[in-house]
């Protein structure tokens, strides 16, 4: 398909019929007068009165408990940047799609204006505001294409003054995934994560977020060097923001090539086709790549697997290793919401992660195989869902979105994590069960 033909069948699908992506519906029936009453006057009383007497029976008598806020301004849209909120509706209105799809969670896109400061950039404290007033409303707050700095800012600030969860995908959601695939990759290659070598290029919410989370895995600091668009983001530079410096090296390294000898991993989320064959071959032997940009890669799969890759992902469909977002939030909040999560904390973080490395290595069971198959005819053919117990195939290091185990096992990790380290206001006895449940009710 050429750029032209998906530009006109995107325009097309967006706006033909009913234009956008989603609309409401109703989850009870208001077709006769009796009906009426109920949903409405005089019958919509009672639930009031209930909820007036016991706060904690809005989760009983209204739509709170699967309902999810996409909070956007449009600053940061993934491959576009800063187009503000209008423009970046669209974007949020698919992420609603895709909560729907995948988790049976209703969400709203709420894209806000007038927060941004006289740069035409996020205003923290104006995004703040606005969303803590949303509490009452919604189980939990989803932030989408907030750039950075403000965007940790914003999300910390928020994860202190709210009740409910708070989650940035664009930082946690792509952090999550990415480790679940470095996890596999590490088993394949014969590595151990605190023994690797880290060169993240691209320093803003997704670098940095990412940097961090692989340290609570097991990472060690002093093993990353982070590049942004003026080079390696080094301890002699003097125009660090605080999360850049937090990452600050001690090294004579200045430019991206030069931190990439003997790297062991690189990851990217900067821009495209920066990395080349000749800084993939001054790597460790058989290094780990993940280049992220979109759409076009820092380097092509397979380029960086003729210099020498082990295993390559990208940030594309249309590629093996797929480091797609829509594996994470789905089944996080899913979980999240399940038991009542009062915030997404890093041990539902690491429980994601690992329910996701965790598929990648359990055979595919043939009614599994069969929807897999439908989606992704080629892969099929290729024999990638048809590897053995406890075998990674290096083309699928994670699994693939339209694995319909994918969304019960992050919901079933996430909620034990969110039980066991004490933010569930609500207990899930048989986790067995549980999951099955989940996955019934996505099948419906």
């Amino acid at each position: 398909m050429t750029k032209e033909e998906l530009k006109l069948q995107a325009l097309a699908y967006h706006r033909d019929g009913k234009p956008g992506k989603i609309t409401v519906n109703a989850s009870k029936p208001c077709d006769t007068g009796a009906e009426l009453a109920l949903a409405y006057t005089p019958g919509v009383a009672q639930p009031c009165l209930e909820i007036k007497e016991n706060p904690a029976a809005v989760w009983e008598y209204t739509s709170r408990g699967n309902l999810v806020a996409v909070v956007s301004d449009g600053t940061a849209v993934l491959g576009l940047g800063n187009i503000g909120p209008e423009a970046g509706l669209p974007v949020m209105e698919g992420k609603a799609v895709l909560f729907k799809r995948f988790a049976d969670i209703d969400s709203i896109p709420l894209c806000l204006g007038k927060v941004f400061n006289d740069k035409g950039r996020s205003d923290a404290a104006k995004i703040i505001e606005t969303v803590e007033r949303l509490e009452p409303t919604f189980g939990g707050i989803n932030l989408e294409d907030i750039g950075a700095p403000a965007c940790f800012e914003i999300e910390q600030t928020l994860k202190k003054r709210m009740n409910i969860p708070v989650f940035h995908d664009d930082q946690h959601g792509t952090a999550i995934i990415s480790l679940a695939a470095i996890l596999n990759a590490l088993k394949l290659t014969g590595r151990k994560i605190e023994e690797c070598r880290f060169v993240v290029n691209g320093a803003g919410a997704a670098g940095i977020s990412c940097s961090r989370f692989y340290i609570t895995a097991g990472a060690k600091r002093e093993n990353f060097i982070l590049c942004d668009s003026k080079g390696v983001i080094h301890k002699g530079r003097t125009d660090l923001n605080p999360e850049k410096a937090e990452f600050a090296a001690d090294t004579d390294a200045r430019t991206l090539a030069d931190a990439m000898k003997g790297a062991d991993i690189f990851l990217g989320f900067s821009a495209p086709n920066c990395v080349t064959a000749e800084m993939v071959k001054s790597m460790a032997p058989s290094p780990i790549i993940f280049a992220m940009a979109n759409p076009v890669p820092e380097i092509f799969p397979d380029v960086a697997l003729a210099a020498g890759a082990a295993i390559v992902g990208t940030g594309r469909s249309d590629y093996p290793n797929q480091i797609n977002n829509v594996l994470g939030f789905p089944g996080i909040f899913r979980g999240a919401l399940d038991v009542r999560a009062r915030d997404i904390n890093e041990a539902m973080k690491l429980a994601a992660s690992a329910a996701l490395a965790e598929l990648a290595t359990e055979a595919v069971p043939a009614d599994v195989k069969a929807q897999l198959a439908e989606a992704y005819p080629d892969d099929a053919k290729a024999g990638m869902f048809d590897g053995e117990p406890g075998k990674i195939n290096i083309n699928c290091v994670i699994p693939k979105p339209f694995d319909p185990r994918v969304v019960p096992r992050v919901a079933r990790y996430v909620a034990e994590a969110a039980m066991k380290s004490g933010v569930a206001q609500l207990e899930i006895a048989d986790l067995d069960a549980y999951e099955k449940s989940v996955a019934d009710r996505v099948r419906k």
